[in-house]
């Protein structure tokens, strides 16, 4: 038996739920990578609101949209990270969405404590198009080897919260139909980085989004095609598995003889 099967249970929680997004699909997506390590239990929620599941993890995944902690789960968030916990948050963890009556969407700031931990905000993004994402920090394991690469997704445009080590970026300018905030100036945007907190880290992939026919509810009954951006790319799923690695590596460090 190798040291990794002789090693303890690695805990892990998985948060994955909200709107707009095929959440079903990533759920299950992400649980099979989960599965491909035999040391990892996973408990799995819809929300952030089970605190004491999060204290007792080893490292925490979250695929969300729209989904706010109450401020305690924020704060136990805050502190699972501060203690040297890992967290890999996943496309839309960092939105909060309010449709107007004016027909756009608004991205309130309403809860800076949530956004100061991911290290960023979704404010908007432009239609879903193909664009190109660059390899902003070539030297970090995470990326080693991995080259610039055009995607078919949502294109995250963020607020940015603290300092941040930026791995994958992409570049924009132009208008983001559908979003209060609509013009944008040419910038750079993060699209995978890692914040550090205390002991512990966060890291963040904006990619992935994902669609079927009944995830625009309640804007649209039915949506005509089932969409997989990101995740029809071989290159993405790596990003998936060296993330996921990254996030239980203190605890199999802690579990080796």
């Amino acid at each position: 038996m190798t040291e990794q099967q002789t090693g303890k249970k690695i805990r892990c929680v998985l948060v994955a739920g909200g709107l707009y997004h095929d959440i079903d699909f990533a759920r299950l997506e992400i649980l099979k990578i989960l599965a491909e390590d035999n040391q990892i239990r996973v408990r799995v929620f819809e929300d952030y609101s089970n605190i004491e599941a999060i204290r007792e993890a080893d490292f925490l995944v979250s695929y969300t949209c729209d989904v706010i902690p109450s401020l305690d789960s924020q704060e136990a968030l805050r502190d699972f990270v501060k203690n040297g916990g890992r967290w890999y948050a996943l496309h839309g963890t960092n939105s909060v969405l309010r449709l107007l009556d004016s027909g756009l969407f608004d991205a309130p700031r309403w809860a800076p404590l949530f956004m100061d931990i991911l290290g960023s905000q979704f404010i908007a993004h432009p239609p879903i198009a193909p664009y190109k994402v660059t390899v902003a920090n070539p030297e970090h394991p995470l990326v080693e080897g991995i080259e610039a690469f055009e995607t078919t997704d949502e294109q995250y445009l963020m607020d940015r919260h603290g300092d941040l080590d930026v791995l994958l970026e992409t570049e924009f300018e132009g208008e983001a139909t559908g979003f209060v905030q609509n013009h944008w100036k040419k910038d750079k945007h993060p699209v995978l980085y890692i914040k550090g907190l205390g002991e512990g880290a966060v890291l963040y992939n904006t990619l992935g989004h994902c669609r079927g026919h009944y995830d625009m509810e309640p804007l649209l009954d039915y949506w005509p095609s089932v969409d997989r951006c990101a995740w029809d790319l071989p290159v993405f799923y790596t990003l998936l598995r060296r993330g996921i690695d990254w996030a239980k590596e203190p605890a199999v460090k802690i579990s080796l003889p």
